[in-house]
C-alpha cells in the first residue's frame, strides 16, 4: 500500500454519518507507553494499515520517546485488535484503560509523528525517564491524600479541572501543556520535602512530571497509577470513596466522562451551576468553554451575544465581515474573554 493511502480523504460529515450508522457498538479505550521508538514514522504507518482495517478510530501520537494513543474499536473486533497490539514490539503488554462512559467519541483513524507524546517543551536534562515517581493505586492514593502534610496536584489544564478534580487539589492556572511543569514546579515551591501526589486524565502527563520534578530537588514525589479513569473504575468495583468529584474532562466528542454526581462548574454566562463543556458555536471562534442549558438556548450555543449575532449571517456575509480586520470576530479574542470570565 501506497504512503498516500495511509491517511483519512473523508470529510466530517461524511464520517459522522458512518459513525451514527453502525450497527454494532464500540469500545472507547487508551494507552501510552515511554519506550525508546528507532523508526517512529516506518511504525506509524505500520500501525495506521493494520488499524484502518479493524476500524479503529482515534487520535495516536507516536515519537522516538513513546507512544500515546485514544481510540474507539468495534466490540467484535476487540479480540483481533489485541493480538494486533501483541505483534509489535513496543506495544506488548502495554496496559489497557477501559473509557468510564461510551459514546460516540472519534469520527476517524489519526496516527501522528510527534517531537512528544505530551508537548511539554522541556529540555532532555530537566528528566530522566528511567526515574519517575512511584506509582498508587486508588485505594493506596486515597490514603495518601489523607496523609498528613500531603499536596495534591492536578496535572492537567485549567478547563480540566474545572468540571473535575480531586478535593483539595492544587490546580494551575495554565491552558497549555508546554506552560504547566514550570508552573507546578513554582507552585510546590517551599515544598521539597513534602509528598506530591500528581494525577492526570490517564496517567501520561504524571509520568514526565513526576520524573521532572524529582529532577528537580523533590523527594517524594507519587503518582495516581492510570489516571482518572482508572481511579474511577476502582473505585466502584472496590467499592471505594470517590476523593474526585464531579467529570472527567476528556479530549474527544464526547468532552467528559461523569465519575460522581457532583457539578462544581459555572456556566460562564450567567454563573449557574454546570460542567457541560461546548465549542462556540461561532465557525470564526469555537472557543472551549462551560454553557448552561438556559444560555445554551438564549446565545443558540455560542460564547457571547456577539458570536451569537455573527453566526447569524449569511455565509456571503460572514466573507464580508472577515475582510475587515476592524470588526472580525477571532477565535483569540474569544478565547481571552471566556478565559477572563472564568478566572473572574
Amino acid at each position: 500500500m501506497k504512503k498516500e493511502y495511509l491517511y483519512n480523504k473523508k470529510n466530517r460529515a461524511e464520517l459522522k454519518k458512518e459513525l451514527l450508522s453502525e450497527p454494532f457498538n464500540r469500545i472507547t479505550s487508551s494507552f501510552y507507553r515511554y519506550i525508546a521508538i528507532d523508526d517512529p514514522s516506518s511504525l506509524r504507518d505500520q500501525l495506521y494499515k493494520a488499524w484502518s482495517a479493524l476500524k479503529v478510530l482515534g487520535r495516536i501520537y507516536i515519537s522516538k520517546e513513546g507512544i500515546n494513543a485514544q481510540f474507539s474499536i468495534p466490540e467484535h473486533n476487540w479480540d483481533i485488535f489485541i493480538d494486533s497490539i501483541e505483534s509489535f514490539n513496543e506495544l506488548k503488554q502495554i496496559p489497557m484503560k477501559i473509557a468510564i462512559e461510551d459514546g460516540n467519541s472519534f469520527y476517524k483513524l489519526t496516527i501522528k509523528e510527534k517531537d512528544e507524546i505530551v508537548a511539554y517543551n522541556v529540555s532532555a536534562d530537566e528528566y530522566d525517564m528511567n526515574i519517575v515517581g512511584r506509582h498508587l493505586d486508588s485505594k493506596a492514593f486515597n490514603r495518601k491524600i489523607d496523609q498528613k502534610g500531603s499536596i495534591v496536584v492536578d496535572m492537567r489544564n485549567y478547563y480540566e479541572s474545572e468540571v473535575g478534580k480531586f478535593t483539595g487539589a492544587i490546580t494551575p492556572n495554565v491552558s497549555k501543556s508546554n506552560e504547566l511543569l514550570p508552573e507546578v514546579k513554582n507552585l510546590l515551591k517551599g515544598h521539597e520535602e513534602d509528598p506530591v501526589l500528581l494525577y492526570c486524565t490517564g496517567g501520561i502527563r504524571c509520568e514526565k512530571a513526576s520524573s521532572y520534578l524529582l529532577h528537580s530537588g523533590f523527594k517524594d514525589v507519587y503518582q495516581l497509577s492510570g489516571g482518572i479513569i482508572k481511579y474511577a473504575h476502582e473505585v466502584k468495583k472496590k467499592n471505594l470513596s470517590s476523593k474526585f468529584k464531579g467529570k472527567n474532562f476528556v479530549f474527544d466528542a464526547r468532552m467528559g466522562e461523569r465519575v460522581t454526581e457532583d457539578i462544581i462548574g459555572k456556566c460562564y454566562q450567567c454563573g449557574a451551576q454546570s460542567d457541560t463543556h461546548l465549542d462556540c458555536n461561532n465557525d470564526a471562534c469555537h472557543v472551549l468553554f462551560i454553557q448552561c442549558i438556559a444560555c445554551k438556548e438564549e446565545y443558540s450555543g455560542c460564547c457571547s451575544i456577539e458570536c451569537k449575532n455573527f453566526s447569524e449571517l449569511s455565509l456571503d456575509q460572514q466573507r464580508d465581515f472577515r475582510k475587515d480586520p476592524n470588526k472580525i470576530v477571532s477565535k483569540a479574542r474569544y478565547s481571552f474573554r471566556a478565559e477572563s470570565i472564568n478566572k473572574g
